[in-house]
């Protein structure tokens, strides 16, 4: 299994640029595990290599601001009409992920794991409480306290009082334990 992970800085881009380009790189690595499984032996007799490598990427941008719905979202969810996001220089996209409205603008380190979880674990919720514990980790290096929201994805700061902020989204899409979406982190947002 390969367990080396590509990493990607895409600097700001566009929402809609950044997700065609993901998809691209979901689609390759899901039709290289296709293209594995289902060839067994060439027209000449000879054998594949059943265990050849995915790839995996890990990237990381920045967005001008938008919104995005996941799946499980509901629409009026987003607080703001068609004229509020002009005012606000935003875009509106519904996309192929988990969660409900996530917010992507300057100042947010957007990380987009496109990962083959066959080269690691086929675990979906592992999956998440290990992109969450690297938040937590990375905030303890700064000194700062980032915690989980029991019963909820994400990472929060004070999440046991009133003043629970959510410092991390994070929504994620899989098929054939191939994963893309991620987490949007508020570094230092406008």
């Amino acid at each position: 299994k390969n367990k080396k992970v590509t990493f990607q800085d895409w600097g700001l881009i566009d929402y809609k640029e950044a997700w065609d380009k993901q998809e691209a790189l979901f689609a390759e690595t899901v039709a290289l595990k296709t293209l594995i499984r289902n060839r067994k032996i060439t027209s000449e007799g000879n054998e594949y290599d059943e265990d050849e490598p995915t790839p995996n990427y890990l990237v990381f941008c920045e967005h001008p601001h938008v919104y995005t719905l996941g799946k499980s979202g509901k629409p009026e969810h987003l607080l703001l009409d068609e004229k509020g996001l002009k005012e606000k220089n935003a875009v509106y996209y519904p996309i192929n992920r988990g969660g409900d409205i996530t917010y992507h603008g300057p100042g947010q380190i957007v990380g987009y794991p496109i990962l083959d979880l066959d080269n690691f674990f086929t675990d979906i919720h592992l999956y998440l409480r290990t992109l969450e514990e690297a938040v937590i980790l990375t905030m303890a290096q700064y000194g700062l306290k980032g915690e989980r929201y029991p019963g909820y994805t994400g990472v929060w700061l004070d999440p046991d009082n009133d003043e629970a902020r959510k410092i991390c989204a994070l929504g994620v899409r899989c098929s054939r334990w191939v994963t893309m979406h991620g987490f949007a982190f508020n570094v230092n947002t406008n």
